[in-house]
């Protein structure tokens, strides 16, 4: 990822050019040169570090908004205009310094945004029958045949249609290995090809692939303002309009008690300068920017500032089963015809794989894959309905089936054969899916999915960070949800829900006092991730309800990213709580010691910016791949 050069910013050369000509006045005063010579150099200072902060105040007063900015150039001015030329010369430079942090932090953040819009190349080599045509990666459409070479940026999303290698993903997914890529794998647009040469069929459009999704969410999430930020804000306000005029009664009392004019004007431009909340101002969102751009980095995407602190209040995780603990990837293990149903095994597998043929559920793949390995060909589907934790329902060859889980679909009466059936699966471990034709079940396809080998660990790590054992919530049923449940570590196994029971379940457990955060796929998920404290989305296909449902979505499928999550969202909140209380202790010590004693106008001015330069790097910190692998390591085994 290209970073952003330091003097490639205007306030970075602003406030150089500010030090600068501070440094030559400076040299020149000490040298003993003429006073205008200084004094011409201090008063450019002013000029190069003070004219933007100045117009900024200036434009924000237009808007009836009191800016600090304004605030600290009146005070710089108010020094000169009393001799102290030097002193408000320091203080623009320090200013500038500061300034030019902030800028520089808020730059690091859109770098990650344009990183990874400078991944995916420009243009992509497409085949049209014989021929290899070079053409602008934007007029890609969905089923093109691109070329990728070896050692080649993948120009699309899309899947592998000829050839294999290896493939670079770190820029996408964060895996610090190439993953191998065969037929039928999916690829990324933007990561790299290695050695081997492959024809990558596109599935999306280069506006809605995955990089560029990232990028959008990124830069969204930049957008936003934490509610800590807000309230500061909203606090800023009427705190400047009170400290204005306390800088006028702290100029004026002194004068009728009969102080001299200069020594009042320089305590009050003093006050002004220490009681100004610069660095409280800056102590929220950098390290939550900051924090989502690192995550974004490593394959994990927050929405918003918002959600980083959502995440970092978690007290308890909610996992569901099916493509989040499971890789969500089920295998038909075995179709099960009832006596009665007038069809055969071959028959029940062709009509229920052309129902499932449009649900996008994982279990429905299986029984699409298995048809398509035995050859089958599957007639059109009409009439087709799919309802989330329930099943499908379509018209196939004149058969109204109903395919979904045996606590949606199961009839009233149903013989015992179907129910030893179901009973039989499911004590394997084995998830049941009923086929109904006519209201009647004709068949039990039995579905296995394998777990994930990170959930155990992530499971562990989890309990650690939220001092809770997460919750499955599965309309699984309770044979494999326990089964499940015991095999990653999980206490409470909640089965046979539907999406309405999922968001009970959760409302129950806030109720209790939990704050939840729920891992789901985001499609069968979306209502119960809608209703937590926030929602985790498992997105590696990038699909669009996942992305819009979810607060935070994994981009690589990797469970023990979450853990990292909140771990990296809990240490942003650290920072912002330290950051605070660097800004709120540096203003009450200098402003005491300004109204008790005499402060001098430089020192002032080094303890106010100092603070504010502090306060910026120590949000900038959170920038480091290494401060996520702190956080990955704060979620790891316990030593």
């Amino acid at each position: 990822m290209r970073r952003t050069r330091l003097f490639a910013l205007p306030e970075m050369r602003w406030a150089a050019a500010a030090l600068v000509l501070f440094l030559a006045g400076l040299a020149v005063q000490l040298a003993g040169g003429p006073e205008w010579s200084w004094w011409a150099l201090y008063l450019a200072c002013y000029a190069a570090g003070g004219w933007e902060p100045g117009w900024a105040g200036l434009q924000a007063l237009r808007e009836k908004t009191l800016d600090v900015d304004l605030l600290m150039v009146a005070a710089a001015i108010g020094a000169a205009a009393i001799g102290q030329v030097l002193d408000g010369a320091l203080l623009i430079v320090i200013f500038a310094t500061s300034g030019a942090l902030e800028a520089l932090a808020t730059a690091r953040t859109e770098d990650s945004v344009r990183g990874l819009l400078d991944l995916a190349p420009e243009t992509a080599t497409r085949i049209t029958g014989d021929d290899e045509v070079v053409v602008p990666v934007i007029e890609l459409a969905v089923g093109d045949v691109v070329l990728v070479r070896p050692g080649e940026r993948i120009p699309a999303d899309g899947t592998v249609a000829a050839g294999a290698s290896e493939v670079d993903q770190a820029t996408i997914t964060g895996e610090p290995l190439p993953v191998d890529k065969a037929v039928g794998d999916e690829v990324f647009a933007g990561t790299l090809n290695g050695t081997g040469s492959m024809r990558v069929r596109v599935a999306r459009r280069a506006e809605d692939s995955v990089v560029a999704r990232i990028a959008t969410l990124v830069e969204q999430a930049g957008q936003t303002k934490a509610r800590t930020q807000l309230f500061i804000e909203k606090v800023e306000q009427r705190y400047s309009i009170g400290m204005v005029a306390a800088t006028v009664a702290i100029f004026v009392l002194p004068l009728l008690w009969g102080e001299a004019l200069q020594d009042s004007l320089l305590r009050a431009m003093t006050f002004m300068i220490v009681a100004s909340p610069c660095a409280v101002v800056l102590a929220t969102m950098p390290p939550l920017l900051a924090a989502i751009a690192n995550a974004g980095r490593h394959g994990v995407l927050a929405k918003s500032a918002v959600v980083l602190e959502q995440l970092a209040a978690t007290t308890q995780v909610a996992f569901d089963k099916t493509g989040t603990l499971t890789c969500g990837t089920p295998e038909l293990a075995e179709v099960r015809v009832l006596p009665g149903a007038g069809m055969g095994e071959t028959e029940v597998l062709r009509l229920a794989a052309a129902a499932e043929r449009l649900s996008e559920h994982p279990l429905a793949d299986a029984v699409v894959g298995a048809a398509r390995a035995r050859g089958l060909r599957l007639p059109g589907a009409e009439e087709f309905s799919a309802q989330p934790g329930r099943g499908v329902s379509a018209l196939v060859d004149g058969h109204f089936l109903r395919i979904g889980s045996p606590a949606a679909l199961m009839p009233d009466e149903v013989d015992a054969n179907a129910v030893a059936t179901i009973e039989e699966i499911q004590q394997r471990g084995q998830t049941a899916v009923l086929v109904l034709s006519e209201k009647q079940v004709v068949a039990v396809l039995a579905v296995s999915d394998q777990t994930r080998p990170e959930a155990s660990a992530a499971v562990a790590a989890l309990t650690r960070l939220t001092g809770k054992s997460p919750v499955l919530l599965t309309g699984d049923n309770h044979a494999t949800a326990a089964r499940l449940a015991g095999e990653v570590g999980i206490r409470d196994a909640r089965a046979g829900l539907l999406p309405e029971n999922k968001v009970a379940a959760v409302r129950e457990l806030e109720a209790a006092g939990a704050r939840v955060t729920v891992v789901g796929d985001g499609v069968n998920d979306a209502p119960a991730l809608a209703a937590a404290h926030a929602g985790i989305a498992m997105g590696g296909a990038g699909s669009d309800v996942t992305l819009q449902t979810a607060d935070a979505v994994v981009v690589r499928d990797d469970l023990s990213t979450i853990p990292a999550l909140i771990a990296l969202a809990r240490r942003a909140r650290r920072v912002v709580i330290a950051n605070l209380v660097i800004a709120a202790t540096f203003i009450a010590v200098l402003v005491l010691w300004d109204l008790i004693g005499t402060l001098p106008l430089p020192l002032g001015v080094a303890g106010h910016e100092g603070s504010t330069v502090i306060v910026g790097l120590n949000g900038l910190r959170l920038l480091r791949s290494a401060a996520w692998r702190r956080a990955a390591g704060d979620s790891g085994p316990a030593s």
